[in-house]
């Protein structure tokens, strides 16, 4: 046959890949490498084998060849084949060995001689030793050798900074603590058009940074221009309005306690994607803290509907049922998310905060545990196993696991939060407020309703230091956040009855109990304002020194508590 009737019959070939008749395509690539015993026309041939899911059949013409000793592109579809067939080991083994230099990359200790098989046009590649790196590093996940795959996902996106997978594969299996993503994304080598890729990728790591920082990062993408020719004619492009970049905003607003902005815009995204996603994960956490149960009934319908076999389908429903405080059925259908995916972090804090809602400790630490352990980059089970443990009043393991929570992401404000908790509950009250005060400072946006107990907590702290002009500020600033906290009022009620003003206390302990008319503390301290203010100017020494004592003692005991 001629030449060019073989190269006609390649088209025919490609053709046939890019409408996915894959059949057609196994049948006319075999008789182009028959007729050429070319290495290229057997790679085409393997290629379209995988892609007609002929895997086994694939591997076996590829290592029938000997250019897979000696082409990474051989080997690494040969690699992709085992991968599909789940032989995990016999994959590693295909891609070989590899050396790490002084500065943490890796190379090949295989003389490969790379071919650019079925190449026409100058597009851009994604190098293939990325890819490599990328194959190992799923291989060894799916040994459960979770170090060695974070190691080979790190390898693959230095490699390339185009191999997005592996920095997926690392933010969402929680692979690397705060601090070491911030130190990956500096690391990387981009190209000079991609500076718009460098900044994407900012946005996608975790987002702990002051709100003027983060939407810094997001208003350089949505004001980017990227000029792109089509017709001699140059076109502005941006990414205003894509849906990855307004995910990851959605994302941000969920983490900084904005929890109706960030439902109200990740309904407009799946109004314009319905099956995104990333933006139906946030969704669902965003309605599962405003407590819109149908909103989270009707996403779990769907998404079951759709995608029976993804962890996601049945984490909502666990996610309903958790709303609707129906503990039992929760867990349940948290351990079935995680059964069908366990790397499914989501999944295994729900399942563990499922049975913490039933004061059930063993179980959930058990989840939280399994969480810590499968995702090292990843501070909230530590911070759920010291919730657990302070909740039982264990609060010297509860500050361990706090502290180690605060190691992996330090500015994170809950951490310092709950550090300013078990110091409160230890009655060490300087460090309570000096944790408090940390806490206050790695807020990233304003003040929101969300962070009201933390100044709560701040003001009772001060005022157990006797500090009552500053505690009485604070109780001031949480009210203006929340004007229905019980515990505000009653804090604040008491702090102006130690300074001796009896009518604002009064007045305070009232709204207190406007709130709660049956709280018992409130009612007795009432009780207690009103005959103190009555007895002014009657006999003052003998009596104050018996109230101010008497009042000490309530203190002491914690008569109010958080």
């Amino acid at each position: 046959m001629m030449e060019e009737e073989i190269e006609k019959l390649r088209g025919v070939v490609r053709d046939c890949v890019s409408k996915h008749l894959y059949s057609s395509a196994i049948f006319f690539a075999d008789k182009v490498a028959a007729f050429t015993s070319d290495p290229a026309d057997i790679y085409m041939q393997a290629q379209a084998l995988f892609l007609g899911r002929h895997y086994r059949r694939a591997f076996h013409l590829l290592n029938a060849s000997q250019i897979v000793l000696r082409d990474l592109r051989f080997r690494y579809l040969a690699a992709k084949c085992l991968e599909e067939l789940k032989e995990w080991d016999q994959c590693l083994q295909m891609l070989g060995e590899a050396n790490e230099d002084e500065h943490g990359n890796f190379r090949d200790t295989k003389d490969s001689d790379v071919m650019y098989l079925d190449k026409e046009t100058e597009d851009r590649e994604i190098n293939i030793l990325s890819a490599i790196c990328f194959l190992r590093g799923k291989a060894y996940e799916a040994l459960e050798n979770r170090s060695q795959a974070r190691k080979w996902y790190t390898a693959a996106i230095r490699a390339d900074p185009l191999c997005y997978e592996a920095l997926e594969c690392l933010i969402e299996n929680h692979m690397l603590t705060c601090e070491e993503e911030k130190s990956l994304l500096s690391s990387l080598q981009f190209a000079q058009e991609d500076g718009w890729l460098s900044s994407f990728y900012s946005c996608l790591i975790k987002k702990y940074d002051k709100a003027s920082v983060i939407e810094e990062k997001f208003n350089k993408l949505e004001n980017e221009d990227i000029y792109t020719k089509q017709s001699n004619e140059s076109i502005i492009c941006t990414l205003k309005n894509n849906t990855d970049l307004l995910a990851c905003k959605a994302e941000y607003y969920h983490q900084c306690g904005e929890y109706q902005k960030c439902f109200e815009l990740t309904s407009i995204l799946l109004e314009k994607d319905p099956f995104h996603l990333k933006s139906t994960m946030v969704h669902i956490a965003a309605a599962m803290e405003l407590g819109h149960s149908n909103e989270l009934y009707l996403m779990s319908c769907n998404l079951v509907k759709d995608y029976p076999q993804k962890a996601i389908s049945w984490f909502a429903v666990g996610c309903y049922y958790y709303c609707i405080k129906k503990y039992d059925q929760s867990r349940r259908y948290f351990s079935k998310a995680t059964s069908l995916d366990g790397t499914f972090a989501p999944g295994w804090i729900g399942f563990g905060n499922a049975y913490a809602a039933k004061e059930e400790g063993d179980q959930a630490m058990s989840g939280y545990r399994t969480a810590a352990r499968l995702f090292p980059g990843c501070h909230l089970p530590l911070l759920y196993i010291g919730m657990e443990y302070m909740r039982t009043h264990s609060f010297k393991l509860a500050d361990q696991f706090f502290m180690q929570a605060k190691a992996i992401c330090p500015s994170d404000p809950l951490v310092y939060n709950e550090l300013g908790v078990v110091a409160y509950n230890m009655r060490e009250y300087n460090k309570a407020v000096w944790w408090f005060e940390k806490t206050l400072v790695h807020i990233p946006s304003s003040l929101s309703e969300m962070w009201e107990s933390t100044v709560v907590n701040l003001a009772h702290a001060l005022r157990k230091l006797k500090r009552y002009s500053e505690a009485i500020t604070y109780y001031e600033k949480a009210l203006a956040l929340s004007a229905r906290s019980l515990s505000t009022y009653a804090g604040l009620a008491y702090t102006y009855h130690l300074q001796d003003n009896y009518s604002d206390a009064i007045t305070y302990y009232h709204k207190a109990l406007w709130i709660n008319p049956d709280d018992q503390f409130c009612t007795e301290m009432l009780t207690l304002a009103l005959v103190d203010e009555s007895r002014q100017g009657i006999d003052k020494s003998f009596y104050l020194e018996i109230k101010s004592r008497k009042l000490e003692r309530v203190d002491e005991d914690d008569g109010y508590r958080n």
